[in-house]
């Protein structure tokens, strides 16, 4: 699977070229999104081009974003397909994971986090 990495000042954004649809493309995201937590990075990541997802890749971000927030690092969703949103919904994660309809409004969800931390001393 290739993914389009686009690194910013607060961020990078990684946006993957295809659906989810096997557990070896969520394995490899999940390798690629754990080596930026390692590294503290915030992350913006872009579903406009996945039409489709397993469950379980829905799952895997969820505990994904939890291991980023437990680490005072940003991790925002955006630009979510119809499909993949009825998943969250079915999941009932829809409160859980932090999603942004458009790139802009997750770039800025980072920069307000990024804003508190600042002001609570957690950099």
């Amino acid at each position: 699977m290739n993914f389009k990495i686009d690194t910013r000042e607060k961020f990078t954004m990684i946006t993957p070229d295809s659906d989810f649809s096997s557990d070896n493309l969520t394995a490899e995201f999940k390798d690629l999104v754990i080596s930026y937590l390692q590294h503290k990075t915030n992350l913006v990541i872009n579903l406009k081009n996945a039409a489709y997802v397993e469950e379980k890749f829905i799952n895997e971000l969820a505990a994904l974003q939890q291991e980023y927030y437990a680490q005072n690092i940003s991790f925002v969703i955006c630009q979510l397909q119809l499909p993949v949103q009825a998943i969250i919904n079915e999941l009932d994660l829809d409160g859980v994971l932090n999603v942004a309809p458009t790139e802009t409004e997750a770039w800025d969800i980072v920069q307000m986090e990024e804003i508190e931390r600042e002001l609570s001393g957690d950099e």
